[in-house]
């Protein structure tokens, strides 16, 4: 049924889903060119997690609200409790795509349950795929032949252990790959920092708004949230949520320096709702209340 949900709860569903066989109960290695049946038009609600390498298809998918082009040599991946809609070319039965999918049971009490959280690639590469060289290339089919070989092997008291040793490898790599994608793109990321400040002012210099969240500046890049804290890091040194921070403690400090302006007035000029917030969050940032920083300002002492 066309957009209709299925929900990928196990790597036999997986399986299942595509006429594959099933190996390992918890992991799969899988090359779409077996698959004996065609799957389009669909949305996969995933509950487990996924890597797909693409090698020659024209696959579009689809997350939330946006789409991007799966192009030739990227890598996409994905984590539980992400629903992602997926639109093959009319008639493409054998897509050229290797995967690796596992099971979150998979990995609990091994080095890599207790490291997952710490790629976060899983929570944006959705909408920026990792193009990859061709030496990158060979590392990934490398690493995904190592698992395959474990998932092939009798599973014995090792296969556990093994197989998600094996698979942290490849995130390793594919943490390093991503680092490389940002530095080479540098140009291209120093122009996003200079839009998200120029984003910055125009946000503030309008009053009556709210805080703004890491997520509304992420949107208007048409990058996930994950992608962006990355990009705006390895840019600048600091976080997206530190930058806007720093922007409303400058603005506060202005009006606090230049003005008589009541503090309470300041914080919901600023988009605070509670003006304690704005005090909490200001002597955090300047290790000052605003109260003592005006009085500082002024050129007197703070009264303890």
């Amino acid at each position: 049924m066309e957009n209709e949900i299925i929900t990928i709860d196990s790597i036999d569903a997986y399986n299942k889903l595509f006429g594959l066989t099933t190996y390992h109960p918890l992991v799969t290695v899988v090359d779409l060119k077996e698959a004996t049946r065609s799957v389009n038009h669909v949305r996969i609600n995933y509950g487990v997690y996924a890597l797909f390498l693409k090698n020659g298809v024209n696959c579009a998918i689809k997350y939330g609200r946006r789409q991007y082009d799966y192009q030739e040599g990227t890598v996409v991946s994905f984590s539980p409790g992400q629903i992602i809609g997926v639109d093959m070319e009319k008639d493409e039965l054998a897509p050229d795509v290797l995967g690796l999918i596992f099971h979150p049971d998979l990995i609990y009490g091994t080095p890599l349950g207790e490291k997952i959280g710490s790629f976060s690639f899983f929570d944006y590469s959705q909408m920026e795929a990792l193009h990859l060289s061709d030496s990158e290339r060979s590392r990934f089919l490398d690493c995904l032949e190592r698992v395959k070989e474990e998932t092939m092997h009798p599973v014995d008291d090792h296969s556990a252990a093994l197989i998600a040793a094996n698979i942290q490898v490849l995130l390793e790599y594919l943490h390093r790959f991503y680092d490389r994608q940002f530095i080479t793109r540098h140009k291209v990321n120093s122009g996003i920092v200079a839009r998200f400040e120029r984003e910055l002012k125009t946000y503030f210099d309008r009053q009556g708004q709210s805080v703004p969240n890491v997520a509304y500046f992420a949107d208007k890049f048409n990058l996930t949230s994950g992608y962006f804290g990355d990009l705006i890091r390895k840019e600048t040194g600091s976080t997206p949520k530190d930058l806007i921070t720093l922007h409303i403690v400058s603005r506060a400090k202005h009006r606090l320096a230049t003005t008589d302006d009541d503090i309470s007035l300041i914080a919901y000029d600023l988009g605070f709702d509670y003006p304690a917030h704005f005090s909490r969050m200001f002597k955090r940032s300047t290790g000052q209340s605003p109260k003592e920083y005006r009085i500082l300002a002024a050129g007197g002492e703070a009264v303890c």
